[in-house]
């Protein structure tokens, strides 16, 4: 459940006033400028600043890299980078290929590991920058560039980690792609959600753990921000962050909904819900209105967010997002 800008770099060169050559000059700098707009040439070495404050200085593009974390593995398979990933955690499973990639353990990474497999760079996070500080000194005295994706809490902050990885890699033009593509596919869902008249507008309680302690997503979350984005209330708005909530104030509030986000971890997560003791004058429970959506979705902060906005959006109002 973690929390799932970037300026491009353009290196000009300083055009010379030279008799009878100048326009030339010009020309070909003009063409340089828009190949390196459209990313269609990097620009090394580039110095770029990591979400701890780090200078990172990358001298080449970078050939082989090595994903800490499975938000970063998405980002850079999203932007064509897959084929350089040479190790990514123990964590991931998106996209498919990521099974036939050399595993370098969990949150405590195998160091030696990741070293025997000669990356030029390494993807870390903000979120376990503190506790793999050691780890993360260990790959950079070892000549690897190390960069520090932010940890991110809404989608502003998910393009700017899309961007600081673009920068790092050389897929300037291919983050910008990708960025578009999720904000196109959110303003259509938005556009949709618009149809929704405020007396339709249903209340919705988000699980990300059940009974006995459960927890909910409150405000300044991934999930508050897409109840947002769909027109739809969050029941925990009351809540900071990711909250353990009394099932008192949960049955007070009487959602409309009830999504849950642990389905592959309980075995009829529905099932449970539906049957809880007390709960049986919530709205949610007398429709039936329980629905389980992919946990990685809406959690991880990678590109498949906006398609968790979609699912979402099909959870809480079927009948508008067919």
């Amino acid at each position: 459940m973690k929390k799932f800008g970037m300026k491009l770099f353009t290196g000009l060169l300083v055009i010379g006033i030279l008799t009878g050559c100048g326009s030339e000059v010009e020309e070909k700098q003009q063409q340089s400028a828009s190949e390196i707009d459209k990313g269609k040439s990097a620009v090394f070495p580039v110095t770029l600043k990591d979400a701890t404050g780090e200078q990172v200085t990358i001298e080449e593009e970078p050939q082989k890299i090595v994903s800490l974390i499975p938000s970063n593995t998405e980002i850079a398979f999203a932007m064509d980078l897959g084929e350089k990933i040479v190790g990514v955690s123990d964590y991931d499973n998106y996209p498919k290929e990521t099974a036939d990639i050399e595993k370098i353990g969990d949150l405590e990474f195998n160091v030696e590991k990741i070293i025997s497999l000669s990356p030029d760079l390494v993807l870390a996070h903000e979120s376990t920058a503190d506790s793999a500080k050691e780890g993360l000194q260990q790959l950079r005295d070892s000549g690897i560039s190390v960069v520090v994706i932010n940890d991110a809490a809404n989608f502003k902050d998910v393009y700017s980690s899309i961007e600081m990885l673009g920068k790092a890699t050389g897929a300037n033009h291919n983050a910008n792609v990708l960025i578009d593509e999720m904000k196109t596919k959110l303003r259509t869902i938005e556009e949709k959600a618009a149809e929704i008249k405020q007396h339709e507008q249903k209340k919705v309680l988000v699980e990300v753990s059940g009974s006995p302690e459960i927890y909910v997503t409150g405000k300044n979350t991934f999930l508050d921000e897409m109840l947002q984005l769909i027109n739809a209330k969050n029941a925990a708005a009351d809540q900071e962050g990711w909250a353990k909530m009394e099932e008192e104030s949960m049955i007070e509030e009487n959602p409309d909904v009830i999504v849950t986000t642990y389905g592959r971890y309980v075995e009829d997560v529905t099932s449970d819900i539906l049957n809880r003791n007390g709960w049986e004058a919530v709205t949610a429970i007398k429709e039936k209105q329980v629905v389980d959506v992919n946990e990685d979705l809406v959690t991880r902060s990678g590109p498949r967010l906006a398609e968790g906005v979609e699912e979402l959006a099909k959870a809480v109002y079927p009948d508008v997002f067919k």
